[in-house]
């Protein structure tokens, strides 16, 4: 019990640092006055149209998860995109992006689909992201002449990341026989009990991309991740416009990329500091 408070405290501690670290950066020539009267001069219907767009990306991104989740158990759109909504919301209360927990937890105490089963397919939409992201920097910077360090290390780092982990997905769903052979053969010399858990994790992988193998089901994932996130990018755009910015759309693709890629940085609740 006290290993796991001093565990917990050492992570909150870490994620308070980071986030410490990156407000500070991000707010350390900050003018308050300034920021005051910005505020009080932007244009509240764009703020308004804004919110009514971020949730239809919600529903979009819904719709994705029903695509990966199809081939498990049908859950109804409705259903799904509280689970949606709820998650992304515990994302910005819990730190390290806890409410994919919570909305794994809710869709097994609702419709029963295995914990497993049901990681995979998040691991998998937060893979798909990743690469969604990469490439929205990769062609706004065709647009816009722009020198950013940080820009090009996030790209250096995220970019073989996630597109790896595609090619991975996409050759365990195409092959499952690879997955279930790796673990049989680590499992056969472990004890019956541990060795049944390693198999039994690898069937769970294996069911929850069963997504994965249908072109239909594929096709309607990626279109859908592009979906959802040119929408957010609308979201941002429509924000820039409510406060006066005279910025065309594809630098709010450039914005929406760079700062999800930064988010991986394991930070406090919300990505304070590190979205700053």
């Amino acid at each position: 019990m006290v290993l796991m408070k001093r565990r917990r405290f050492l992570t909150v501690a870490l994620g308070t640092g980071i986030s410490g670290l990156f407000l500070w950066l991000a707010f350390r020539e900050l003018q308050p006055a300034q920021v005051w009267a910005n505020i009080q001069q932007a244009q509240v219907g764009w703020l308004g149209i804004g919110a009514i767009v971020y949730f239809a990306a919600v529903t979009v991104i819904a719709l994705r998860w029903q695509f990966l989740l199809r081939t498990i158990h049908h859950v109804p759109l409705k259903q799904l995109t509280p689970l949606v909504a709820i998650g992304y919301m515990g994302n910005n209360v819990y730190p390290f992006r806890a409410g994919e927990a919570l909305r794994i937890f809710l869709l097994y105490r609702n419709h029963r689909i295995p914990i497993g089963r049901a990681t995979t397919t998040v691991a998998v939409e937060r893979t798909f992201d990743g690469v969604v992201m990469v490439s929205f920097i990769l062609f706004s910077l065709l647009w816009i002449d722009i020198q950013s360090e940080t820009v090009e290390t996030i790209i250096n780092i995220a970019a073989p990341i996630f597109f790896t982990a595609v090619i991975i997905f996409l050759a365990l769903a195409a092959r499952p026989q690879i997955l279930k052979k790796l673990a049989y053969t680590i499992a056969r010399p472990l004890p019956e009990k541990l060795g049944g858990i390693i198999t039994s994790i690898a069937d769970e992988i294996h069911e929850g991309l069963a997504g994965l193998r249908s072109p239909l089901h594929l096709s309607g994932m990626i279109i859908s991740s592009y979906t959802t996130w040119a929408i957010e990018a609308s979201v941002y755009w429509l924000v820039m416009v409510a406060f006066g910015f005279d910025a065309p759309y594809i630098v709010a693709l450039l914005v929406v990329g760079t700062v999800n890629l930064a988010g991986l940085i394991p930070a406090s609740p919300g990505q304070v500091g590190v979205y700053e």
